[in-house]
C-alpha cells in the first residue's frame, strides 16, 4: 500500500499548493505526463470503464492512516468516496466517516459545543485541520445524493449532538463578507430556498442573501482559483432547479445571476484549456500551464469537479469535456505509484466520480 502525500511531511504546505515529491520514478512520470499531448478520441463507454477502474485504484491502492494523516486529508477522501472511504486505524480498516462522527481521535478534527450548536474550529493555512469556515459541513453535505443526514449522531465531548448542530451553528455565525463557498454548499443542500433566520448578531439572513454575498466576492482571489465558489453556486442552482422542476427554466434573482456566472465560467474553462486536455493552472483567470504535473492535476481536478455538476446533460459528451476527463484519468493511471497531495488527488477523483455517474447514468 502507498501512503498518500498527505503524510506529516506535508503538514506545513498551504492547501491547493501542490508539489511533486522526490521519490523513485517521479521525474520520469512527470516528463511523460507533461509532454504527452496526442489524444485518441475515446468513446463515452470506454471512458466510463476507465474512470471506474482508476477510481477503484485510487480508493483501494492508497491507504491513509489515522495515526499519520490529519482530518484535512481524510475529509477530502470522504468527499470523493463518501461513506465507503476507509482508513487504517491501528491494525484494522475502518470507515472514515463513521470513525470521525463517532469521535475517533484524529489530528485537526476539532469540534466543541457552541451556544447554538457545534463549532468546528478553523485553522487557516493548515493541512491537518479545517482550513476554511464550514469546510467540514460543506463536504459532509456533498456525501451521497443529499448529504449526510442532519440527524446523524456526532460525538462532541460527552454531550449528545448531531450533524444538524453544525448547520445551526453555521447559521448563527454567518457574517457579511465572510468566506462562504463551503457554507453555501451546505445551506443550499440542507435549507429550503425560502428559509430565513437570524444570526447571533441579530442580522436576518436567507439562502438568497448568502448567494448574493458569494457573487460579490472576487472569484480570482477565492480559494483554488474560485473553483469552490463556483461549485457552491452550481449546487445552489441545481438544488433550486430540482425543487422547482415545473419552472426550472425561469430562475429568480440571485439564482439567475449565479447561472450567468456559471455559464461564463464553463466557457472560460473551455477557452483556457491546454493542448494536452488539462485546464489552466490559473483556473478561470487566464490561460496557463506548468511543468509540474501535480500543479496541473490540482487545477484540472478542481475545474473538472465544478464542470461535472455545472454542465448541462447535453454537453457532457462534447469533445473538449471528454478530453479533459481522459487527461485526468491518464494522469491518475500514470501516477498510481507516486504520492500525491490529497487536495489535488481527491478533488480530481470526486470530479471524475460525479462525471461518470452522469455520463454513464450510474445511480
Amino acid at each position: 500500500m502507498f501512503s498518500n502525500s498527505t503524510s506529516s511531511s506535508l503538514a506545513l504546505f498551504i492547501p491547493c499548493i501542490v508539489t511533486c515529491l522526490i521519490s523513485s520514478g517521479c521525474e520520469e512520470h512527470k516528463q511523460e505526463v507533461t509532454h504527452q499531448a496526442e489524444f485518441t478520441q475515446v468513446t463515452p463507454a470506454d471512458l466510463c470503464t476507465r474512470i471506474t477502474k482508476v477510481l477503484k485504484q485510487t480508493q483501494d491502492g492508497r491507504q491513509l492512516t489515522a495515526e499519520v494523516q490529519g482530518a484535512w486529508q481524510i475529509v477530502h477522501g470522504i468527499l470523493a468516496f463518501g461513506e465507503n472511504f476507509s482508513i487504517r486505524n491501528g491494525a484494522e480498516n475502518v470507515f472514515a466517516l463513521d470513525y470521525l462522527l463517532q469521535g475517533g481521535p484524529l489530528q485537526g478534527w476539532k469540534l466543541r459545543h457552541g451556544k447554538q450548536g457545534v463549532v468546528a474550529l478553523v485553522e487557516e493555512g493548515s493541512t491537518l485541520g479545517q482550513g476554511h469556515p464550514n469546510q467540514w459541513l460543506g463536504y459532509l453535505s456533498q456525501c451521497g445524493s443529499s448529504g449526510v443526514p442532519l440527524e446523524t449522531s456526532l460525538v462532541v465531548g460527552e454531550q449528545p449532538a448531531n450533524v444538524g448542530d453544525l448547520l445551526r451553528q453555521a447559521q448563527a455565525d454567518i457574517r457579511t463578507g465572510q468566506e462562504a463557498p463551503w457554507t453555501l454548499m451546505a445551506f443550499a443542500t440542507y435549507l429550503p430556498d425560502d428559509k430565513t433566520w437570524r444570526a447571533s448578531d441579530g442580522e436576518e439572513w436567507s439562502l438568497s442573501r448568502v448567494i448574493e454575498m458569494e457573487l460579490d466576492a472576487d472569484l480570482h482571489s477565492s480559494a483554488c482559483g474560485g473553483s469552490h465558489s463556483l461549485y457552491g453556486l452550481a449546487i445552489a442552482v441545481n438544488k433550486y432547479r430540482s425543487r422547482h422542476s415545473e419552472s426550472s427554466d425561469v430562475l429568480p434573482a440571485p439564482w439567475e445571476t449565479a447561472q450567468e456566472i456559471i455559464t461564463n465560467s464553463i466557457d472560460l474553462s473551455r477557452r483556457f484549456q491546454q493542448a494536452d486536455g488539462s485546464f489552466s493552472t490559473h483556473y478561470f483567470e487566464r490561460p496557463a500551464s506548468s511543468a509540474d504535473v501535480f500543479a496541473k492535476l490540482s487545477s484540472s481536478g478542481h475545474v473538472f469537479e465544478f464542470l461535472a455538476i455545472a454542465l448541462p446533460a447535453e454537453r457532457l459528451e462534447e469533445p473538449w469535456v471528454l478530453r479533459a476527463a481522459e487527461r485526468l484519468v491518464k494522469t491518475l493511471e500514470q501516477t498510481a505509484d507516486i504520492d500525491i497531495e490529497c487536495g489535488a488527488l481527491y478533488h480530481a477523483a470526486h470530479g471524475l466520480l460525479l462525471y461518470r455517474n452522469r455520463l454513464c447514468q450510474v445511480p
